[in-house]
């Protein structure tokens, strides 16, 4: 959702076209609006009221989406978004995990867990997200 600083947009150069440039390495790329995600694009309250996140990036339904998936730079492509999505056993969302295996939770019970899960499981262990959704799952989270 933070990639906002990283990709600008420097042109609109068509209805659902745009010359932009990665700022981290100066690299330039087309991008052109995918056309199942046109309808989601036009709806600029997102990004109004998220100044940080990227351009491009619009809410689905319960989903954040990219729109211009097929173009979008190489960065985007190796980052992911959400790893995990955490709930209590009723189902209930208490937080999401980054692709840099970071949580986002204003829970302080899964906070309180996931920060033990990283002392069990440091982010260098090869399958570190795998074996800390196993450690969460062990202590009555549901991890999807």
């Amino acid at each position: 959702m933070y990639l906002g600083d990283y990709i600008v947009i420097e042109e609109q150069t068509g209805p659902f076209a745009f010359a932009c440039e990665c700022v981290s390495t100066g690299t330039k790329f087309a991008a052109s609006i995918d056309e199942d995600k046109r309808e989601i694009f036009c709806d600029r309250s997102f990004p109004d009221s998220h100044p940080h996140a990227c351009r491009f990036l619009r809410p689905d339904g319960p989903l954040l989406r990219c729109t211009i998936h097929r173009d979008s730079p190489a960065q985007c492509k190796f980052y992911r978004c959400v790893v995990m999505r955490i709930a209590d056993k009723e189902g209930k969302t208490l937080g999401i995990v980054t692709g840099t295996l970071h949580l986002h939770s204003d829970d302080p019970g899964l906070r309180s867990v996931w920060e033990a899960a990283e002392k069990a499981v440091p982010e260098s262990f090869p399958d570190a997200e795998e074996q800390r959704q196993q450690y969460l799952a062990g202590r009555g989270y549901l991890v999807t």
